[in-house]
Formats: structure tokens, sequence, C-alpha cells
């Protein structure tokens, strides 16, 4: 079976219900062979239910389900799982080698536990008792075990929460390393940098529902203004009245703008203050697409 033809983990029309309560409406997503799917969504969107159902924790009340081609709830299908949930419970006594080499050993053809370790950013720790580790320690500790099984299909529900700047990268880089040898990524975060930075695919849900379904460049399109920011003597009272400028205000000395289209805007800056400086324009990402879908189906 070709991975790329085929999802090897996929929801079709979904439905699940909790007491009376809709809390997945007949949605549809595919995690695909070498792509990052990254589900989002506010509080309460249906996300941890999405993913209970994919994991085999929780049956569908409708639709259909179907993880590396068969049932989730079975151990086959299990084998070829790495999971890393938001909180997980490890024996604080054992150190970290010992915690990954215990985890590699139920799985078939684990990746050597030296490469593990590296990936996972955990070389100088190894011998450390996992009690003794901090927060962000420990999230790299729970990543390495998810990735120890050589696993096909690789949850990561909010991964870097509590790691420094670099630490994250760190992840960042392995996720993509495993992406590059086929791996399909299931990503939950509610950090939508990373998500822009690492994700194919994205899928917004919203009351139980799909909000959109697209490829990330998409969201990175369209019509939505650009932020400009730069250092300048104009009020941002008279900016605020060029037109394609929607928004205008003080940052502390800085200017900060929205504007579409931003190049017309970007031109009478400079043409109104000679002195400008330091002059920055970003287009729109996924954060403004995010934002702007939530507060519409709000």
């Amino acid at each position: 079976m070709d991975d790329t033809a085929f999802p090897l983990a996929c929801l079709r029309q979904v439905q699940v219900r909790y007491a009376g309560h809709a809390a997945l409406k007949g949605i549809d997503l595919q995690v695909r062979a070498g792509q990052v799917l990254a589900l989002l969504g506010r509080n309460g969107a249906g996300k941890s239910t999405a993913i209970s159902v994919l994991l085999g924790l929780r049956r569908a009340d409708a639709g259909a389900v179907q993880l590396l081609g068969g049932d989730p709830q079975q151990r086959r299908q299990r084998m070829g799982l790495g999971v890393m949930l938001q909180s997980t419970t490890l024996p604080a006594m054992l150190q970290v080698d010992e915690l990954v080499e215990q985890a590699s050993a139920s799985y078939p053809d684990p990746r050597p536990l030296a490469q593990t370790l590296a990936l996972a950013g955990l070389q100088d720790i190894a011998q450390r008792r996992y009690g003794q580790l901090s927060g962000g320690q420990q999230r790299r500790v729970q990543f390495a075990i998810a990735i120890c099984g050589r696993p096909r299909v690789l949850f990561l529900d909010e991964p870097t929460t509590g790691l420094d700047i670099d630490a994250r990268q760190t992840m960042w880089q392995a996720v993509r390393q495993l992406v590059g040898e086929g791996v399909g990524v299931l990503l939950t975060t509610h950090y939508l940098e990373e998500a822009d930075a690492l994700a194919h695919q994205v899928v917004v849900l919203e009351q139980g529902r799909v909000l959109a379904d697209q490829p990330i460049a998409a969201f990175r399109q369209g019509s939505r203004p650009r932020r400009i920011r730069c250092r300048t003597a104009l009020a941002a009272e008279q900016v605020r009245q060029w037109p394609g400028v929607q928004q205008a205000e003080h940052d502390g000395e800085r200017l900060q703008l929205l504007a579409e289209p931003a190049e017309a805007v970007v031109a009478r800056l400079l043409a109104s203050d000679p002195q400008l400086q330091e002059l920055e324009v970003h287009g729109a990402g996924l954060a403004d697409a995010f934002l702007d879908l939530t507060r519409e189906a709000a």
C-alpha cells in the first residue's frame, strides 16, 4: 500500500455525543504520510474528542474511523502509533535512559536508544532521574518515548508547553526529520506560530464542526491586511485616514498598522516622513486567519 495515496489515520463524518451534547458533528480529517496535520480550535471545540476517537480510546457514535488501515482499538494498529499527550505520569525514580529503554522494549523494531535520546535533545541528562527534571525536560522525555518505537503515525498534543526557545527549536527539527522519514503527524497546539512553522495541512474545529480544512499556504493568502511597523513622527490619527489603512496605533515609539494593499501605504509613509526608520512589513499568517474564522463562527 502506498502511504502517500491513502491516509494513515482518518475520520469520516464522525459524530460523538456526551450525555446528549454533540461533541463532534460529522467531521472529516486525514493524517497522511510525510505531512503534519495541525488540528486547531478553541477550548471545547472538539480537538480532544477527535484525538480520543483516533487513538481508539472512545468509540464514535456514527461515521468511520481508521488507523493504519484498521480499527484503532486493535493492538496491531496501535503498534504503529506514537503518542505524546498533554498530561503524562512516569516513574519519578527511573533515569531518563531507563524510561526510554523500557518503552522501546514494547516495540518489535525500536529506534536505537542513543538515536532517540539525540533526537529529543536528552543526551546530557540521560542519567538523571525523571523526578529531578524541570517541566520542559520532562516534556522532552515524553517526546522521546513517543518516537522510540519508529511510529508511522505520531500524535503530538501541545508538545512544546513549558519548553524554552532552544528546546522548542530542537523538537521542531526532530519533527521535521521524522516527517522526512515518512511519518504522519497530528499536531494540536495553542502556539499558532508552531503550527505555522510545521504544518502542511490545517483543520480548524469550532463547536464540533470543521470550519476549515486547507493547506497551510491557503491561510497565508487572500486579502487579509498585512502588518506594518515603523519608527516615525507621523501621528496615528493622521495615518488612520489614509486609503487602505484599517488600523493605526502607537506601540511605544513605533507606529503599528494593518493595511491592504500594503505597498501604497508603505510608499506614502516613506514620502510623508523622510526620517522614517525601522520599517517592517509582515504578511498575514495562520494566526490572523484562525482569529478571523473563529470570530466569524462566534
